[in-house]
């Protein structure tokens, strides 16, 4: 028969292999991860793989480690396409400015926002539906992979979820944002000829 802590140890260990675990949203087993990670962090170190809690944002994830002590990496790693790698960054720049100058709990942030940010770094095209189409699919792609979730009710206004932080860090967003400014310059002397 499980303890109480061994079942509550179960469901951290199982919500963590379905995604992030957010402080607001999962407040047990956010307290579970907190009173009683050990556990959970055994669990996962078996096959490799690394528990990262964020107190201060508020956020949980599993992080696969690089092969070590024989054991092959559990989740391969897959490239992003320049489209969502750059609403990534895009997004992250967002939140550090958010971050220095508002006092409100959430970025929120329109569909039309996020298109605005993304149109200065993608080729002009005579074509403004197929341009959409590509915004749209891009969210549509960045919402599953949980940087950004809707808003109950309102299907074109979108928080970005702080974990984005752990995904691109200061120097990843100082590398891409030299190169976004390489693109733009060479993109904005091709629109002025």
């Amino acid at each position: 028969m499980r303890t109480e802590q061994e079942t509550a140890a179960s469901v951290a260990v199982i919500t963590l292999m379905r995604g992030v675990v957010y402080r607001e949203a999962q407040e047990q087993v956010w307290q579970t991860l907190l009173r009683h990670g050990a556990p959970v962090r055994d669990h996962f170190d078996m096959i490799g793989v690394d528990v990262v809690v964020d107190e201060t944002e508020g956020y949980a994830y599993l992080r696969a480690r690089d092969e070590e002590d024989g054991l092959p990496r559990l989740v391969k790693r897959r490239s992003l396409s320049y489209p969502v790698s750059l609403m990534l960054v895009l997004l992250r720049k967002r939140m550090v400015e958010w971050e220095s100058t508002s006092q409100e709990p959430r970025l929120i942030l329109t569909r039309d926002q996020i298109a605005e940010m993304v149109s200065l770094f993608l080729a002009d095209t005579p074509n403004q539906a197929r341009q959409v189409d590509q915004v749209d699919t891009t969210i549509g792609k960045v919402v599953d992979l949980g940087f950004l979730r809707r808003l109950r009710g309102q299907r074109d206004t979108f928080e970005v979820r702080r974990v984005l932080k752990a995904y691109v860090d200061a120097q990843t967003l100082a590398d891409f944002a030299a190169r976004l400014e390489d693109y733009r310059g060479a993109a904005g002397g091709a629109r002025d000829e």
